[in-house]
């Protein structure tokens, strides 16, 4: 039996080979050290890398398991956080001058859970500048390079933690998602990228950009992976999903002004998955909302203590974006809220008709790094590029990513499902399924 190179199995191979004694927590941390150390000189996917912390945790954990002592799949799995996520006594950057000397006091509650399963911790990836952007190219590190073409952007904010796990560096990484943030690097690195239900997942210890959509999720491998990460992460509806699940396909607005090549890829997928579904695909239109007034308006407020004398230490369209939110007052945000409390709820009815909603993930390819630096288009390409994962957030709802195709670029296109408030497990079982009929195989050069 084939048995691919360390740095290929997915995190759920990785921990049956750790269960077995096939392989050792140590073993496997030196290896990604040794990745990150070579191949990381290119990506740029990590702002620090906690070597000496990752391999004391890998030896204890060996000792543990060794003595009977297993405590689950994400034991002795080396893993990554998104340098938005705090970890007792390490920086936590936020790709940012305003706090490249902040060390955190104590860790997340994402950080606590996954320590206490017994994660080995590699190190922080690096991100778009306060997670305010999609491209990844503003940061104090530097932007990340795309495993699959060095010279294209992974896109963000959740940038490095995409990269890492494309490229074999870790096993699993966590993102945040307030506008797509974690499913459009990873659909654009080729990997399965999860925003869970708003909500769902902790967001103490989280550097804050928009309270009402912030999310933290899993970037993995595959969609088994997604679902080992989100029994540590958090408590999930046990409830069985459906055998039969009806699907609802969303062209109208997803696919407006996407890339002919994307749709095609993408348009092929849905093809061969509703070969399998039959009469349950049928095609929807889901309630869309634009106004993007609330998210800035609590990104400035998240941000107002450093506007004083440390507003010279953010990038200028950093700056600029956050001012942006500086008009609204704590009353208008509060009507903000409610209302989209309310549109939330009434959104809901859409999962009266279907179980599961399919979308396109990104519309267009991801573009060269040098065009979008220092260029008036950068903002302009950013909302484009979050313009089809940007409306889950403000719904709340479950979705994920999964690989489906890629373009005669050798770029990899994204398939992005929805389910109901609380229904990861639904979302899991077709997102499984989806990954098994579409069997994407492919692997960009860095990792072999």
């Amino acid at each position: 039996m084939f048995v691919p190179p360390i740095h290929q199995l997915t995190l759920s191979q990785a921990a049956e080979a750790i269960r077995t004694r096939q392989l050792s927590p140590v073993e496997l941390t030196k290896h990604c050290l040794t990745r990150i150390q070579f191949l990381d000189l290119e990506l740029n996917s990590f702002i620090a890398v906690a070597h000496d912390l990752a391999m004391v945790q890998a030896r204890a954990a060996e000792k543990e398991i060794a003595a009977g002592n297993y405590r689950g799949s994400l034991h002795g799995i080396p893993i990554a956080l998104k340098d938005l996520i705090d970890v007792e006594a390490e920086r936590t950057t936020a790709a940012s001058a305003v706090c490249a000397d902040h060390a955190a006091a104590k860790d997340a509650e994402v950080t606590q859970r996954l320590r206490k399963a017994g994660a080995i911790f590699l190190g922080k990836t690096n991100l778009h500048e306060f997670a305010y952007g999609g491209s990844g190219v503003i940061s104090a590190y530097g932007p990340v390079q795309n495993p699959w073409d060095s010279k294209r952007i992974t896109g963000g904010s959740s940038s490095g933690s995409a990269a890492a796990v494309a490229a074999g560096l870790c096993f699993m990484a966590l993102g945040t998602d307030t506008a797509g943030s974690i499913r459009l690097p990873a659909s654009y690195c080729g990997v399965v990228g999860l925003k869970p239900t708003h909500g769902l997942v902790s967001t103490e210890g989280v550097v804050e950009l928009s309270r009402s959509l912030d999310h933290v999720g899993p970037i993995t491998r595959s969609v088994e992976d997604s679902r080992i990460a989100m029994g540590v992460l958090a408590e999930m509806n046990d409830e069985e999903s459906p055998s039969s699940p009806r699907i609802g396909v969303v062209r109208k607005f997803f696919l407006d002004n996407a890339q002919a090549e994307i749709v095609q890829v993408w348009e092929a997928a849905i093809s061969k998955i509703s070969k399998e579904f039959g009469q349950s695909f049928r095609e929807i239109e889901i309630p869309i909302s634009n106004d993007r007034t609330l998210q800035k308006a609590e990104s400035y407020q998240a941000h107002k203590q450093f506007l004083g004398e440390r507003s010279h230490l953010y990038d200028p369209q950093t700056l600029q974006r956050i001012k942006s939110g500086g008009d609204t007052t704590p009353k208008q945000i509060e009507a903000l809220q409610a209302d989209l409390k309310q549109f939330r709820t009434m959104s809901a009815r859409v999962f009266s008709n279907v179980d599961i909603v399919a979308t396109l993930t990104v519309p267009i390819e991801p573009p060269r790094i040098a065009d979008l630096q220092n260029s008036p288009e950068l903002r302009p390409t950013e909302l484009m590029m979050l313009r089809n994962t940007r409306p889950f957030d403000v719904l709340g709802w479950p979705t994920i990513t999964i690989p489906c195709g890629l373009t005669s670029s050798g770029l990899p296109v994204g398939l992005q499902l929805s389910a109901g408030f609380l229904q990861e497990r639904c979302l899991l079982d077709m997102a499984a399924r989806c990954e098994r009929i579409l069997a994407f195989s492919a692997i960009p050069a860095i990792v072999e």
